[in-house]
């Protein structure tokens, strides 16, 4: 299901890079392959960090096609939106499910953190 968002925000950064850097590479005797990693992906970065943390939260938060396609068989299929919401089906589980939120918080936060340190990395060189 998050597919799709990471193809769009990496397919826009890829296009956005300038194809005179890569004929220059080209003349400057670097082969195509060469070409695409050391000019292409440098530059397109920034659009396949945001792409890949984009595709994270939508899988971390997903429920209705797990639930609707795949069921939730416990300790196959179990993502934490589903546990959240068996914890909630279960009486008294409301502290198990605040748990798990919690982590889902401190998961989406790590990822946040470290895709903006990524991608200030990125910017710089």
């Amino acid at each position: 299901m998050a597919f799709p968002l990471m193809v769009r925000a990496i397919r826009l950064s890829m296009e956005a890079v300038d194809p005179g850097l890569l004929d220059a590479a080209r003349t400057l005797g670097a082969p195509r392959v060469w070409a695409f990693a050391l000019v292409t992906l440098p530059l397109a970065l920034p659009g396949i960090i945001a792409g890949a943390v984009l595709g994270f939260a939508k899988a971390l938060g997903e429920f209705g096609a797990t639930i609707t396609f795949v069921s939730s068989i416990p300790g196959e299929t179990r993502t934490l939106p589903l546990a959240i919401y068996t914890a909630l089906q279960a009486p008294g589980g409301e502290a198990a499910a605040g748990r798990l939120v919690l982590v889902s918080l401190l998961i989406s936060f790590a990822a946040l953190i470290g895709a903006e340190w990524l991608g200030r990395r990125g910017g710089r060189s």
